[in-house]
């Protein structure tokens, strides 16, 4: 981040697959002197107990998007989309969740809950929901997706 910043050419990142669920070995693309550059992530915004004078990924950002949504929106947008990757990309043998395509829809469902409960519901309130305050801009989504709030703090 900070070369892409201070406009160097040419700068590469590594590529990371869903399928597999981890960086691509040998995988790479090449950033060269975007005028915008949109990173998206979960954890983004997170700055915390770091090495003293080492920068965190968010203090790259000249501008900042948290997208907002009731917690049990989230967790049905979740369940969902584990089913509908159960029933297509989890087929796939090469997919790190191959492991979930032979449940039964019963459980591939409690699969999904247990899922939003052990980990992504944690992290959501340990990790994500406290950074929100530190974006530009909130934008609330209501339970069809749709923008019903938008929040933009005072540059």
């Amino acid at each position: 981040m900070h070369d892409i910043k201070a406009g160097q050419a040419a700068v590469e990142a590594p590529v990371y697959s869903h399928l597999v669920y981890d960086v691509v070995p040998d995988g790479k693309i090449v950033v060269d002197r975007p005028d915008i550059l949109i990173l998206e992530g979960l954890n983004v915004l997170q700055a915390g107990a770091g090495a003293k004078g080492v920068p965190f990924v968010s203090d790259y950002f000249d501008f900042s998007v948290y997208l907002d949504a009731d917690e049990g929106d989230l967790n049905r947008w979740y369940v969902e989309r584990f089913l509908s990757l159960w029933q297509t990309a989890f087929r796939d043998p090469q997919s790190y969740f191959r492991k979930y395509a032979d449940l039964s829809e019963s459980d591939a469902i409690d699969m999904a809950q247990g899922l939003w409960n052990r980990i992504n519901l944690l992290n959501l309130k340990d990790n994500i929901l406290p950074t929100r305050a530190r974006a530009s801009l909130i934008l609330k989504k209501g339970a069809d997706h749709m923008i019903e709030e938008v929040a933009l703090r005072r540059l």
